[in-house]
């Protein structure tokens, strides 16, 4: 795809999203032509950064103790369904 530099100006994060996901754009400028192509292609997802989700307030050995805790409960909860059947 070739737009002039005024619609790459207008549509530049439309233009630079389709690069991203691979396709070729061209700019037209002064007679020259420069293409946007992108580093690594990939969907969005695969630029996503994963974030550690656990409160600060909370130590490790603390999150360790409740996650057992947890755990200990459900299988509680597991065992009595499982004893109905």
């Amino acid at each position: 795809m070739t737009v002039t530099i005024s619609d790459f100006r207008k549509n530049l994060f439309q233009l630079v999203e389709k690069a991203l996901t691979g396709d070729l754009v061209e700019v037209a400028y002064k007679g020259r032509t420069i293409r946007l192509i992108a580093e690594t292609q990939g969907s969005k997802l695969d630029r996503l950064t994963p974030a550690q989700i656990a409160n600060p307030e909370f130590s490790e050995a603390d999150q360790e103790r409740a996650s057992r805790k947890l755990v200990a409960e459900m299988q509680q909860e597991w065992e009595k369904d499982w004893a109905e059947l």
